[in-house]
């Protein structure tokens, strides 16, 4: 038998910083995670962090909705874990979003800000994505009549024939067909990469659902734009069940957000909390004023 030691994962930050410990970074099995991938997550989190921490600049923390890095670890810092964790995509809820196809267009920004990115690597990716906006403004704007060229199309593809002219954004989100499907009379169609055309068909394709959850990201943002004072004392906030008030001193969250993710932290709890925290601040404003 094999038994490791490791930290409690509750005692480190958003960034993997020690809590008690300044300057010290834990990554992998360490904070209870178990697998290469989640270990290699963390140790490129914790990486970065201490490198922008020699830099005097503020820690990287990507949120739930950025990547499964993010859901990977505030996951550990905000609820623990008994046995050792595994990132599985079903603890992401906003997976929609987290697809392996758009990683680029979520994470190098990110990475060209802390550094990781060369210019010229960041150059091409603002180039792909001026072709993926510029494709589907066209997208847009193009309409099909029901002509013979189109019928014949549609009709090879077992899709419904035209009886009157339809978008071509709705052509697109037919399960039957897609962008490249359409080429044959897309007259108008730019040479486009594979991976610039798989990004146009999929914004399309799902454009509903990817707002629904894109509106959904919005009012988890904020909650996490609401940040805790880090010096708070939950002993002192009245209607705060004692359970909430346990939990929250022992994770000490740095958003409301976070503190919403903490089992055994209620809807209740949270609303109590921010009642609190906006008292707090009018008392402080006003004692400013003065």
């Amino acid at each position: 038998a094999i038994e490791y030691d490791c930290f409690n994962s509750l005692e480190l930050m958003p960034s993997l910083e020690l809590k008690k410990i300044k300057n010290l970074y834990s990554a992998g099995q360490s904070n209870g995670s178990s697998g290469y991938e989640e270990a290699a997550a963390q140790g490129i989190m914790a990486g970065i962090n201490a490198g922008l921490r020699m830099q005097g600049k503020e820690p990287l923390v990507l949120k739930r909705s950025q990547a499964y890095i993010g859901v990977l670890i505030d996951d550990l810092v905000t609820k623990g874990t008994n046995e050792p964790y595994r990132m599985m995509t079903s603890r992401a809820e906003y997976r929609l979003l987290l697809r392996q196809d758009n990683a680029d267009l979520r994470l190098t920004p990110i990475g060209y800000e802390v550094g990781l990115i060369d210019e010229q690597r960041y150059q091409t990716f603002l180039r792909k994505k001026e072709l993926i906006q510029k494709e589907w403004e066209r997208i847009q704007t193009v309409h099909f009549g029901n002509t013979p060229e189109v019928q014949d199309l549609l009709t090879s593809c077992g899709s419904t024939p035209l009886k009157n002219g339809i978008s071509m954004v709705d052509l697109i989100k037919r399960p039957e067909l897609n962008y490249d499907v359409l080429a044959p009379i897309d007259h108008d169609r730019p040479e486009l990469s594979q991976d610039v055309r798989e990004q146009v068909n999929i914004q399309i394709k799902y454009e509903g659902y990817i707002r629904r959850q894109e509106s959904q990201v919005k009012q988890f943002l904020k909650m996490e734009n609401k940040k805790i004072p880090g010096d708070i004392d939950y002993s002192k906030i009245k209607s705060l069940r004692l359970e909430a008030v346990q939990k929250l001193s022992s994770v000490r969250p740095e958003s409301v957000g976070q503190a919403a993710r903490i089992s055994g932290v209620s809807p209740a709890d949270i609303s109590v909390l921010l009642v609190y925290l906006n008292v707090s601040r009018e008392t402080s404003h006003k004692e400013e004023e003065q």
